[in-house]
C-alpha cells in the first residue's frame, strides 16, 4: 500500500463545532494569546489558563467527529495513513485513525510542570487547579505553548519525507515550524489540498491538487479521488 500522510489544522474540526483560533470569531477574538497560551501567563494566572483549556477540552468532549475526520480513517484500509495534526483534539483518535502525531500537544493529556516528559491522561474535562504531578509538582495542559519547542517536529518531519502521497486539509499554513511540513515532501510527490481559503502555498514546489471546499466535504470528495487514482496503479 502506498504512504499516506495527511496533515491537519483547525479547519479540519471546525466542521465538529471546534472554533479556530484565526478567524474573525475565533478564540483568539476572545482571548489574548499572551494572557492564556504562554508559559509567562501559566506563571502569571494559572487560574485564567487552566479555566482556558478546562472550557476547550469540554467542547472537544461535546464535539464528534466529521465526515472529514471519518474519510481520513477510512482510508487506512487502501493506505497506509499516516496522519500529522496540529490539533489538540482527538477527533481523528474517535474517528478511528490509528497513527496520529501531535505537533501541538494533547487535551486529553496533562504534564509536569518540572519535566515535560512526565505526561497523563485526563479523565473528563475538569483539571482542578491544584493537581499534582507523580513527581510532586503542579500539572498543567499538554499544550505546546507559544514560544516553547515542537518537541514532535522532528518526527512529523521524518514522517513526511517518507510520504508517497501528502494530503493538506484545513491549515492556513502560517503557523511555524508546523507549516514547513510541505517542504520535506520527496520532490515528485503529489500534494492535496482541502481547504476553503487561501493557504498560503507559495513554498510547495510539488504537483498540487487544491479542492476549495471545507473538510467535511472536500476529505471525501478527495478520498474518492485518491482512491480513484491510486488503487489501481
Amino acid at each position: 500500500m502506498k504512504r499516506l500522510v495527511v496533515f491537519t489544522g483547525a479547519g479540519m474540526s471546525a466542521d465538529s463545532g471546534l472554533a479556530t483560533f484565526r478567524d474573525s470569531d475565533g478564540l483568539w477574538a476572545n482571548y489574548r494569546i499572551e494572557d492564556v497560551c504562554t508559559p509567562e501567563a501559566l506563571a502569571r494566572n494559572r487560574a485564567l489558563v487552566i479555566e482556558f483549556y478546562n472550557k476547550r477540552r469540554r467542547e472537544m468532549l461535546a464535539a464528534r467527529p466529521n465526515a472529514g475526520h471519518e474519510a481520513i480513517a477510512a482510508l487506512e484500509r487502501d493506505f497506509e495513513v499516516e496522519v500529522v495534526t496540529q490539533n489538540v483534539d482527538d477527533l481523528h483518535e474517535r474517528a478511528g485513525s490509528t497513527h496520529v502525531t501531535h505537533l501541538h500537544g494533547e487535551l486529553r493529556k496533562l504534564r509536569s510542570t518540572r519535566n515535560p516528559d512526565l505526561i497523563v491522561p485526563i479523565e473528563g474535562w475538569e483539571q482542578a487547579l491544584d493537581a499534582m504531578a507523580p513527581d510532586g509538582s503542579l500539572l498543567r495542559p499538554h499544550i505546546v505553548f507559544f514560544g516553547e519547542s515542537v518537541p514532535m517536529f522532528e518526527r512529523a518531519a521524518e514522517i513526511a519525507a517518507r510520504a508517497e502521497i501528502m494530503v493538506v486539509v484545513g491549515t492556513s499554513l502560517a503557523v511555524y515550524p508546523a507549516a514547513s511540513l510541505v517542504r520535506y515532501a520527496q520532490p515528485g510527490v503529489p500534494i492535496y489540498l482541502v481547504d476553503p481559503g487561501h493557504p498560503d502555498t507559495t513554498g510547495i514546489r510539488n504537483p498540487l491538487t487544491v479542492i476549495s471546499k471545507r473538510a467535511a466535504e472536500g476529505v471525501p470528495e478527495l478520498a474518492a479521488l485518491l482512491r480513484r487514482t491510486f488503487l489501481n496503479q
